[in-house]
């Protein structure tokens, strides 16, 4: 199993940046996706950004050249470093890591860090 710990969140002003961090421990040699999402209130949960083992990327048309997912592997932590944040970026931002195989992803889910953008 994979456990994940997030940190990072808080309260910027438009305009400001946040770095997310999500450190895993576990069986992390299973782990060939990363990413992380958010949930606003009232709203689904979906993909801001994503990150394979393999280095491809993937970013969520409203975040793209603002946001950017990258990974230590050294430290086994993945960040998403979220520049020219706007009011419309507040939400719970989750970590998911784990295995993407055959079209199924199963993988391990972080706690949830608030991130408030102020107008």
């Amino acid at each position: 199993q994979v456990q994940l710990v997030e940190s990072g969140g808080g309260l910027v002003q438009a305009g400001g940046s946040l770095r997310l961090s999500c450190a895993a421990s576990g069986s992390i040699f299973s782990i060939n996706a990363m990413g992380w999402y958010c949930q606003a209130p009232g709203k689904q949960r979906e993909l801001v950004a994503g990150l394979t083992k393999g280095g491809t990327t993937y970013y969520h048309d409203s975040v793209k050249g603002r946001f950017t997912i990258s990974r230590d592997t050294a430290k086994n932590t993945v960040y998403l470093q979220m520049n020219s944040l706007k009011p419309e970026d507040t939400a719970v931002y989750y970590c998911s890591q784990g295995t993407y195989d055959s079209g199924t992803y199963n993988g391990a889910w972080g706690q949830g860090t608030q991130v408030t953008v102020s107008s």
